[in-house]
């Protein structure tokens, strides 16, 4: 896509803008569509005016008015990924990066600048990078941190159990993935409100968003530095030990990719699990009443609302053709995982039940597909049970249309979710360690959950639909023997 010049706009700038409430509101050169500012604020009504107007693939604007194209097709979003050929994830080649368009102090340069990692190289160094990655994600012990995402769970709700009332963003879903990641990099004793207020202002881009960068590699650096002089068996160790022979920066870089991009990604995914049982009366119905597991109702979440909503980017390596359009080479792509879920052609039905179905796009695809997926995973499911097992009679304690969502072109944060419930006591956390849910640890690394003693293929929601059990909600150990068995 090669747009006629352009003046930069900043999303600041009105003095350029038409009024509000014009229909030429947010739209900038050539017609197309802005996905920033205020008529952005909701992307996700945007990207379905895209689709009405250009079908699967769409020309838009990211800030200061650069031109990209964004995949809305599921299976456009599929062939994308899948075929690093024609698409590539090195941002050395957009074509407005090469020519100044893009400037060093854009909005969106922290998603942009190109790093020694494997989420932007290819070929050689790609796999070189990959699969050290994948070496060390290959020794986590999934049953062990199955276990530790309880004992943090357990810990977490201990801290506001007695209250009767929390708020389920600030006090839960923005702390545990923090403590289970610097449990598997090595740095437990690291895990406190700094290290989650730092990683979540440094995404914000507001004025302390360097120096909330600059802490979290001040701590990887130093973790990089005692793991070196004395490993142990943990990620970061086995990081440095594998046979690719990563240098410091690339140790210090990949350990920010994988922390920073694991924890907001599944502190996002527990806030969207929790909103849906606690504001959808049917789908929490389908929990209590055994007809749903907590692993289904994540993976439904996983579809409706994906912790990221879109990646840039993918960049065109030669001319070509998608969702009907002409990709000119240097042309730049967001990987849009949201509009991709809801693709009209694979979901005429946005509330049919996708529970058994794993071919969302909300950890990508292709060979940068999301390597610690079932870590995510793992955090979502245990710590969403675990938190329901002692707050059955958990509720929202605000109208649902009062909650507030904090936006951005990568994702849609919740700010809070409060909730109220009868007070409870604290309990010994050593004790709940034995009811964690376990898994099974496959020889590449992949985690499956448990199943009988007899082997059977990963079941569809029909097949594990069982008669409601009466209330009230089963013990965490009933659901557990359950699950289980495969009821």
């Amino acid at each position: 896509m090669t747009p006629e010049p352009l003046s930069p706009t900043s999303t600041d700038d009105t003095a350029l803008s038409p009024p509000p409430g014009c229909p030429a509101h947010g739209v900038g050169p050539g017609g197309l569509r802005r996905l920033y500012g205020p008529e952005a604020e909701d992307l996700g009504a945007v990207y379905e005016k895209l689709r009405a107007e250009h079908g699967a693939v769409a020309p838009a604007l990211l800030h200061e008015d650069v031109p990209i194209w964004v995949v809305l097709g599921l299976s456009e979003n599929i062939h994308m990924v899948r075929t690093p050929s024609q698409f590539s994830r090195d941002t050395r080649l957009w074509t407005p990066l090469r020519d100044g368009t893009v400037k060093p102090d854009h909005p969106l340069m922290p998603h942009i600048a190109w790093e020694p990692i494997t989420c932007h190289t290819e070929g050689d160094e790609h796999l070189r990078l990959r699969g050290a990655v994948n070496g060390a994600i290959s020794t986590i012990d999934h049953r062990s941190i199955r276990r530790h995402i309880n004992r943090v769970t357990q810990d977490l709700v201990n801290k506001f159990s007695e209250d009767g009332r929390a708020d389920l963003v600030a006090q839960f879903s923005e702390h545990l993935p923090m403590a289970v990641m610097c449990e598997i990099l090595g740095m437990p004793d690291e895990y406190n409100d700094r290290i989650v207020h730092s990683a979540r202002d440094m995404l914000k881009g507001t004025d302390t968003a360097i120096a909330s960068n600059a802490y979290i590699m001040d701590v990887l650096t130093r973790l990089t530095a005692r793991r070196r002089a004395e490993p142990r068996e943990d990620f970061t160790s086995h990081l440095i030990n594998h046979p690719a022979r990563l240098d410091d920066k690339e140790i210090g870089q990949h350990l920010r990719v994988v922390l920073i991009v694991a924890y907001e990604s599944t502190a996002n995914l527990l806030a969207n699990v929790l909103r849906e049982v606690l504001t959808n009366p049917g789908f929490r119905a389908q929990l209590n009443g055994g007809q749903m597991t907590v692993p289904q109702a994540v993976e439904q979440s996983l579809w409706d609302e994906p912790p990221f909503s879109t990646i840039l980017g993918y960049f065109a390596k030669q001319d070509t053709e998608l969702g009907g359009q002409h990709i000119r080479k240097g042309d730049g792509l967001l990987l849009g995982i949201a509009p991709g879920n809801v693709d009209p052609r694979v979901r005429p039905d946005l509330k049919a039940n996708m529970q058994g179905n794993r071919s969302h796009l909300a950890f990508s695809g292709g060979p940068h597909e999301c390597p610690g997926q079932d870590i995510g995973r793992a955090i979502a499911d245990v710590g969403v049970d675990a938190l329901l097992a002692r707050l059955p009679d958990v509720q929202l304690e605000c109208e649902e249309h009062e909650l507030r969502w904090r936006a951005s072109i990568s994702n849609q944060h919740l700010v809070e979710l409060p909730v109220k419930f009868a007070p409870k006591p604290r309990q010994d956390v050593t004790a709940w360690s034995a009811h964690s849910v376990p898994s099974q640890r496959l020889s590449n690394g992949q985690v499956s959950t448990p199943q009988s003693q007899t082997a059977a293929p990963e079941p569809t929601a029909a097949a594990t639909a069982a008669t409601p059990e009466p209330a009230p909600r089963p013990g965490v150990f009933r659901r557990l023997q359950r699950w289980w068995r495969g009821n």
